[in-house]
């Protein structure tokens, strides 16, 4: 078989999550699809692909195969663009994830001003609270909150933002306001598990770093839900700066213990393309950059 072709079944089974997804998407049926993988990797004489029931996962070979191939196949894709002169029209599908709040309120007029402004884009938009692969889950830009770990993706730092402890005045006027990090022990603590799993808060300022173990008596999935639950009254809560500055304006809700906070958390725009990628992809990201690097609450 061509290779060129197996290596495009390969990335289709890896951006599709599964082989009669990526039989979809190629127009050929599952069982070439799973030929296809199976003599590439007869010729290769690695295993790329581990077959379940239930789902497809690479190998730690066939992942970093996956890696090359895309970028092998993005390359043949320029160079055709190039040649027949249209790379500077960005076009096709692009997926772009973010955290939730931060999409809604940072991410979203950017791409509504990216679509505008390139109209044969479609753009899928992923907002959640967790930290998406990029790779097994086809996403082609992420806004990353928080320190990144080693990796081969790419990053681009556009500005930075505080972790925050607030609660409502009625709150503070009923149960005091705490003065140091071991004060929060007698109130009554909210926790998101979207911005952090741990109940073990790190706290700065001192001559050492903090730690205090929370015991929450509200637990919540999303960090809308911690917000509106401090905007209640009903107790103190961590946020990121972003996320309260409105109530914190309105006076909804009083930041706290501001000299022990955290370093600022670094975000950034992080993708898998080469210097010389998809123009859908680099205009995005050139764009997104710099709306970011503007923004005055970053």
């Amino acid at each position: 078989m061509d290779h060129i072709h197996l290596m495009r079944v390969l990335v289709a089974v890896g951006e599709q999550g599964g082989f009669a997804a990526a039989s979809r998407q190629l127009d050929i049926s599952p069982a070439a699809v799973t030929r296809a993988v199976g003599a590439l990797e007869e010729q290769l004489g690695v295993q790329l692909v581990q077959r379940t029931t239930r789902n497809v996962r690479f190998t730690d070979a066939g992942l970093r195969y996956y890696d090359d191939a895309r970028a092998i196949l993005q390359s043949i894709a320029e160079a055709n663009e190039a040649a027949s002169g249209i790379n500077a029209e960005p076009r096709g599908t692009l997926s772009v994830t973010a955290p939730v709040l931060f999409g809604r309120m940072f991410v979203m007029p950017t791409i509504i001003e990216y679509m505008q402004r390139y109209p044969l884009v479609k753009v899928n938009a992923n907002f959640v609270d967790r930290v998406t692969n990029l790779v097994e889950e086809g996403m082609d830009v992420a806004i990353r909150i928080g320190n990144l770990p080693d990796s081969s993706l790419r990053a681009v730092k556009v500005g930075q933002v505080r972790r925050v402890l607030c609660a409502s005045p009625a709150y503070l006027e009923a149960h005091g306001t705490p003065q140091i990090p071991a004060d929060l022990l007698q109130h009554s603590m909210i926790v998101s598990n979207a911005l952090s799993p741990r109940v073990e808060w790190r706290f700065e300022g001192g001559d050492e770093p903090e730690l205090v173990q929370i015991n929450p008596r509200l637990v919540v999935t999303s960090n809308d839900a911690a917000l509106s639950a401090a905007i209640g009254g009903l107790g103190i809560t961590r946020l990121l700066s972003y996320q309260v500055r409105s109530e914190v304006e309105r006076d909804s809700l009083r930041l706290l213990l501001e000299t022990f906070e955290e370093s600022p958390w670094p975000v950034h725009v992080v993708h898998r393309e080469e210097k010389y990628g998809s123009s859908k992809v680099r205009a995005f990201i050139d764009l997104m950059v710099e709306r970011l690097r503007a923004h005055p609450h970053l």
